[in-house]
């Protein structure tokens, strides 16, 4: 059975967005570690890369089949309506990307998909009641990490109230641990909306019959990931690390220990999340938890802006590239 051109197309631009994701999403992974002069940032995203890489293989595929096989009717959607959807998503990634603001790739690529299936359908193919519970996820995930960062932080201040300054070197060492675990936690999660929406491709085209991932999906989709985690990021991380607040070694432990806690949660729930959400959010209920005003609350704000408008603009996109597409044979 021949590959239809429209199916390559699809797998080409899910992963060039994914590695666009792995690019963004490497630097509020590693941002603390390096931050705090835990590890160098070689070091850093060598051991982000290996655990991204694993992590699929080890958890499974429980949020790929909540993405993409529960918010559209796959009998209702086309190709082309994927290939819009990613390109809607990679248009604001790479606009965001450029100007070094760390936005969530999730909900570019939930507002690409909602955008360009409701220009194509309507709204009769998307499943709103999966739709509002992801949705209710990923407004619930930054809040939950910026009060367990507030209450993390006390806790192991409270712990470590007797210690002297050497507990600095347990902190900066204890974060191989933790910033492996988050990394680990990415891997189970952000990548895993890439390998939805190739999933969905194929179920789409007819190569599958039903809604089951295939090994090589896995395989090509962290792939591009780790690619991404490899070659970039770097502004992400400077955004992330360095404007917030001046990090040391117990805040990049303590942000990476409930990052990782929040998102492979949601995870084993098969709940979508966005690590950018997570960790942002973890990083300034850290920073308020020693001193309010050591937060430098602008450039939040500015992040904050970002994520609030990303889903509407995204879904434009979205819909803008399927009435272009719509208008060749």
């Amino acid at each position: 059975m021949p590959i239809p051109g429209e199916l390559v197309f699809v797998i080409i631009l899910a992963l060039a967005f994914e590695f666009i994701n792995g690019s963004q999403s490497s630097g509020n992974i590693v941002a603390t570690m390096i931050s705090s002069r835990a590890f160098s940032p070689r070091l850093a995203l060598g051991m982000t890369a290996l655990a991204e890489f694993s992590a699929p293989f080890i958890f499974g595929s429980l949020v790929a089949r909540t993405f993409g096989g529960g918010i559209v009717d796959a009998q209702s959607i086309t190709l082309r309506i994927l290939i819009a959807c990613l390109l809607g998503a990679i248009s604001w990634n790479a606009v965001n990307w450029l100007l070094g603001i760390p936005s969530s790739s999730t909900h570019s690529l939930l507002g690409g998909l909602m955008g360009s299936t409701l220009a194509a359908t309507g709204a009769h193919a998307i499943h709103f009641a999966r739709l509002n519970l992801i949705l209710l996820g990923l407004l619930a995930t930054p809040v939950i990490s910026f009060i367990a960062g507030f209450l993390v932080l006390r806790s192991v201040y409270f712990l470590a109230r007797h210690s002297t300054p050497g507990i600095n070197e347990f902190f900066r060492r204890s974060q191989a641990v933790t910033a492996l675990s988050l990394a680990f936690s990415y891997g189970a999660n952000d990548a895993q909306k890439t390998i939805g929406i190739i999933t969905l491709g194929l179920v789409v085209s007819g190569a599958l019959q039903e809604f089951a991932v295939p090994r090589w999906v896995i395989l090509i989709s962290i792939s591009a990931t780790v690619m991404g985690t490899l070659l970039g990021g770097w502004r992400s991380i400077r955004t992330i690390g360095g404007k917030f607040f001046k990090i040391r070694p117990v805040h990049g432990l303590t942000t990476q220990l409930t990052s990782a806690a929040v998102i492979l949660g949601a995870s084993l729930a098969g709940l979508p999340a966005s690590t950018s959400q997570v960790v942002s959010s973890a990083i300034m209920g850290v920073g308020a938890s020693e001193r309010f005003g050591k937060v430098r609350w602008g450039v939040a704000g500015d992040i904050l802006t970002a994520w609030v408008v990303t889903i509407p603009i995204s879904a434009l996109f979205g819909a803008g590239a399927y009435w272009l597409t719509a208008r060749f044979p």
